[in-house]
């Protein structure tokens, strides 16, 4: 038997149009790791950085940290022992009947996700604990906890797991997750491969979901 850790980030939005600050992906990343070293050693990290003067104001956060603390944070992400999984969806290519609510769309996400790697990173006997970063209202967290559990029921190896919805700010371990989103996302997005080349050691897939496809609904 032994402990399992999952923790997830997205990025991207669910604005399903071409209006200026809508995403044209949503990524689900997970990060799959045996201990939560890696968040002791960014908490480590931050307090090294306060000594310095550096980082004194919030909690590691990909998109509005300088890149001087990037740089420190991919340092020390790269030492240590986790997996990165990436499931990526070109939002104009989701048929209307595949995303009829966020949290359906959501929840599709989850599922492809997980359906992928569960039997990869999970065993029967083991224990596993699922940690998502919270997004929006308390009743949208609410309904998209209840998504992922439903799916964790549904394609876990082993019945012994718990789903949880925390803040970033509240473990270093989905800031580690949101650092590696943040590197896929700029791929994506921006074709900005700088950051992802540091996490490429640690990705064990990237699925295009729509790879195939060529229809665009928007």
């Amino acid at each position: 038997m032994a402990r399992k850790y999952i923790f997830a980030d997205e990025c991207g939005n669910f604005d399903f149009s071409t209006r200026l600050g809508a995403s044209k992906y949503f990524i689900l990343v997970t990060l799959t790791a045996p201990s939560c070293a890696v968040g002791q050693a960014l908490l480590d990290l931050r307090r090294e950085l306060a000594w310095r003067g550096v980082g004194l104001s919030t909690e590691f956060h990909a998109t509005t940290d300088e890149q001087a603390i990037r740089d420190e944070v991919f340092k020390v992400l790269v030492q240590h022992d986790f997996r990165v999984d990436a499931t990526v969806l070109e939002k104009a290519k989701a048929q209307p009947s595949i995303r009829p609510t966020e949290e359906r769309f959501y929840q599709m996400a989850w599922y492809l996700h997980m359906k992928y790697v569960a039997p990869r990173v999970i065993r029967r006997n083991d224990e596993l604990l699922v940690l998502g970063a919270s997004v929006g209202t308390r009743k949208r967290r609410g309904v998209f906890h209840a998504a992922v559990g439903d799916v964790i029921q549904q394609v876990s190896p082993t019945t012994s797991f718990q789903v949880a919805c925390w803040s970033a700010s509240s473990d270093p371990c989905l800031q580690a997750a949101d650092y590696c989103a943040w590197a896929l996302q700029r791929r994506w997005e921006g074709n900005d491969e700088r950051s992802y080349r540091l996490i490429a050691s640690k990705l064990h897939s990237e699925f295009d979901v729509f790879r195939i496809g060529a229809t665009r609904y928007y």
